[in-house]
């Protein structure tokens, strides 16, 4: 005959039921974190990049972030205002020296030139007819002091006349002063035409040269308009590339407005900029590496800005090979400045984690684990770091990203 289970016996075999499987839960849950504990504090070996600790040279290099650019990329603007007529070339075209791009309309620029032009050839016709009129002016005022200077010679001879009969008893005191007076008064005459007609070539010479520079002026300013209405059939300067090209017909435009962009894309040079600290390290004429896409790319600093801009001193670097197809306009990478050389130093390979000479904290392999050392490291250039300190020769060293065991002072080798 069953009988009925008490309340406190199904209390009881409730409970031992929760108890097992609690206890289950937590066998697993240490199994499970002891796993991921020992995941967590290990890494297979064929997972680290180890390099060797090393002694020999390096040749130290000051690393900037870099730019390539064409070698040159001028910009043509309007020399006028005016609107858009016709396009003739698109972006990505290739054209020669004095290809037209594009056309203004400069219609009234060439009205303002013609009148100019007009208004210099009436400038020349005054000047001559200045001329005309100063060599009439001074003609007369010549022939009148040759009309003076006869009289004057003239009044001369009658006073001597005058004087003879006045010695002889025949003439008279009265008479020889008349002559002395009509004399000097024509001498006077004479003197003041003289001093006239100096005075009058004087400001001849200088009313002709006002002219002169008047006109001189004219011309220059003709031949500044007669540049600019050349410079209006907007033409590529030299050969080369479109880069930007205003396309819109109608579109009015004023005077100095950007028309165009044209670029050398067969040859580049490498614009870099670096922090001021290290400009006493870089010099005109320093080797420089860049790898790009896989390939070296060797040149020397040939222009360093004398200022520095938000901490930054920009050079300028020109490769031994200016035209290789891996360079490409506005390609970013970063670039090793040769600045000395360091003889028989301790080495690493140069790895991501390297920024700067300072402290790191490396992993060192030793035997079936890796440990946390502390390390100073130096100077570097794209294949070495110098070590200062914390490593010896021989000694094998993780450069790979070792984050993801951070506070871990020793990893287990799998």
């Amino acid at each position: 005959m069953d009988r009925e289970i008490s309340k406190t016996e199904r209390v009881a075999s409730l409970r031992r039921s929760v108890l097992k499987y609690v206890a289950g839960a937590v066998v697993v849950a240490l199994a499970a974190w002891g796993v991921f504990e020992w995941s967590r504090t290990s890494v297979k070996l064929a997972d680290l990049k180890i390099t060797t600790v090393s002694c020999g040279d390096i040749e130290t290099t000051v690393t900037a972030s870099a730019k390539v650019a064409p070698a040159f990329e001028e910009i043509i603007v309007s020399p006028i205002s005016s609107r858009i007529v016709e396009v003739y070339h698109r972006p990505g075209d290739e054209v020669e020296a004095g290809t037209p791009l594009l056309r203004l309309d400069i219609e009234g620029a060439r009205t303002d030139y013609e009148k100019r032009l007009d208004a210099l050839s009436m400038s020349r016709l005054q000047l001559e007819q200045l001329r005309g009129n100063i060599r009439t002016k001074l003609g007369d005022l010549a022939m009148r002091i040759k009309v003076s200077d006869m009289k004057v010679r003239r009044l001369e001879a009658e006073l001597a006349g005058e004087r003879y009969l006045d010695s002889i008893g025949s003439g008279t005191t009265d008479r020889v002063r008349e002559s002395e007076f009509a004399l000097n008064s024509e001498r006077l005459s004479l003197e003041q035409l003289r001093q006239q007609y100096d005075n009058e070539r004087s400001a001849s010479d200088t009313d002709i040269r006002v002219k002169e520079l008047d006109i001189e002026i004219g011309e220059k300013e003709l031949a500044m308009l007669r540049r600019t209405l050349a410079d209006a059939e907007i033409r590529a300067p030299r050969r080369g590339t479109v880069t930007e090209i205003s396309d819109q017909i109608g579109q009015q435009i004023g005077a100095g407005t950007q028309m165009a962009r044209l670029a050398d894309l067969d040859h580049y040079k490498i614009m870099a900029d670096v922090p001021d600290g290290y400009a006493n390290r870089i010099s005109l004429g320093c080797r420089t590496h860049m790898k790009i896409k896989g390939t070296d790319v060797e040149g020397k600093v040939v222009n360093i800005s004398p200022t520095s801009a938000n901490g930054m001193i920009s050079f300028v670097v020109v490769p031994d090979c200016d035209s290789l197809e891996v360079l490409r306009p506005g390609l970013k990478a970063d670039i090793y400045v040769n600045s000395g050389l360091c003889v028989d130093v301790l080495r690493i390979d140069n790895a991501p984690f390297y920024n700067q000479p300072g402290m790191y904290n490396l992993y060192v392999k030793r035997g079936d684990e890796v440990e946390l050392r502390r390390v100073k490291l130096g100077a570097a250039n794209y294949d070495f770091v110098e070590v200062l300190s914390g490593l010896q020769e021989g000694d094998e060293v993780v450069t790979n990203d070792m984050s993801r065991f951070k506070g871990a002072t020793t990893i287990k080798i799998k």
